[in-house]
């Protein structure tokens, strides 16, 4: 960007929203610019696209190979955890054996290293509101990643005249979705009667998690003419490949062979330095003379009795349920008082059987600086702020594309970051050819 650009008007932003606005009964604050990028972190973003697809190809394999018995049985079993019999059986069919998500989004917590990979999601929310952020803030002559049309041509290409369908529980996102049905030549369908339907198109994007499918009627109808090639949906019902436990199955130690192999030596050594250690909160006994690497503890139980000092980690649900995304099933160590976190550790604990959690080293977020809107008066005021950035990959004939990325920018009390009413949502501006 040219450091001549002007501010964005205040009204110019305003009056740029949809009618049926972009997130139901969501709101948040206005910048007069889009979040700067710098050269060391856009090409760090470049970078990571190809390793993420690399990972996720990789989990892929490492299923469909324990559930053969040619890598450790047990990957497949706890992936597999909680999950409906028949569910696993559909996802397991050889006809979906190569299938992954077409669409990678990381959720990046930026630091005073750079960043670290929270997490990594495949049915992301956010792509219309980037798309629309994308275009709004080039038109008022801003140099964003992506440009104003990469998000959208992207997206049509993951179902070309298809359709997107929405479930009741992820209605919030339905605004941005048909924002973005109506630039594509796509259609918002609800995913509740779809399999019933008779005018199905031959293209479908899931906008609906897995965990929701007993409150969709019809799905036997819809998983039928997926297995006969008729119709072809994407992501594909595959579970295991949207559970959060990946992270800690990267890190645990039987598994480094494999990783180091089916990476490569640079790409696993690169995922190594923003991948958070992680551990899966497991009940099981360790022998009496083991202890869990990295955090000197015999059984997962003792953690509740960590000092707030010692407490520099985050629980969160792994998938498959309503608590795993959203951050509502999050809590941050230090942020506890002591009973609290012992509560959080035995009820991740006790979940284990049906809902497996995780354990992941918490790093603290850059202390940054932006600019906001006063809503009131107009005024372009200062705001601190901590960010977690989200870049989205489509991937395109097994080569992941970065098409634009969404900023979260959340005031600095705010522990977990997340959309909310005080934060920004802005799109990330390449930096300055000069």
């Amino acid at each position: 960007m040219s450091s001549a650009t002007p501010d964005a008007p205040l009204a110019l932003l305003r009056n740029a929203f949809p009618e049926s606005g972009l997130f139901a009964g969501k709101s948040w604050r206005l910048s007069p610019r889009p979040f700067p990028l710098t050269d060391s972190l856009h090409r760090a973003l470049e970078e990571l696209g190809e390793r993420l697809w690399l990972f996720q190809r990789a989990c892929n394999d490492l299923y469909a190979l324990s559930a053969a018995g040619r890598q450790p049985t047990w990957v497949a079993a706890l992936l597999d955890q909680g999950k409906p019999p028949e569910l696993v059986a559909f996802a397991r069919e050889k006809a979906f054996r190569h299938h992954l998500p077409m669409v990678l989004r990381p959720d990046l917590i930026l630091t005073e290293d750079g960043f670290v990979l929270s997490e990594l999601d495949s049915i992301p929310g956010g792509i219309g509101l980037t798309a629309w952020l994308n275009q709004t803030y080039s038109a008022l002559g801003f140099d964003v990643l992506g440009g104003p049309l990469s998000m959208v041509e992207r997206f049509a290409q993951l179902a070309p005249q298809g359709d997107i369908l929405v479930s009741h529980e992820a209605e919030t996102y339905r605004p941005e979705m048909e924002w973005l049905a109506a630039r594509t030549g796509q259609r918002v369908c609800d995913a509740e009667d779809y399999g019933t339907r008779s005018d199905r198109r031959a293209f479908a994007y899931r906008f609906f998690e897995l965990f929701d499918l007993a409150n969709i009627p019809g799905i036997a109808a819809l998983e039928a003419v997926m297995l006969s090639g008729e119709q072809t949906v994407t992501p594909p019902f595959k579970p295991q490949l949207e559970e959060k436990l990946w992270f800690a199955l990267f890190w645990t130690r039987p598994l480094r062979d494999f990783w180091r192999r089916t990476l490569g030596d640079r790409h696993f050594g690169a995922l190594q330095k923003v991948i958070p250690r992680t551990w899966i909160l497991t009940p099981e006994a360790l022998p009496p003379h083991a202890e869990i690497p990295g955090l000197g503890i015999h059984k997962f139980e003792e953690l509740g009795d960590f000092s707030q000092k010692e407490r520099e980690l985050v629980i969160k649900a792994s998938g498959f349920s309503e608590r795993a995304w959203g951050a509502r099933s999050v809590v941050i160590g230090s942020d506890q008082p002591q009973s609290a976190w012992k509560d959080a550790v035995a009820a991740a604990l006790k979940a284990f059987p049906s809902s497996p959690h995780l354990l992941q080293r918490f790093h603290k977020p850059a202390l940054l600086q932006h600019s906001v809107y006063d809503e009131t008066t107009g005024a372009v005021l200062p705001f601190p702020c901590k960010v977690r950035l989200c870049p989205y990959y489509f991937v395109h004939d097994d080569k992941p594309a970065l098409s634009g990325a969404l900023a979260t920018l959340c005031p600095p009390d705010k522990k977990i970051l997340h959309g909310m009413r005080d934060a920004l949502l802005l799109p990330a501006e390449l930096p300055s050819a000069s």
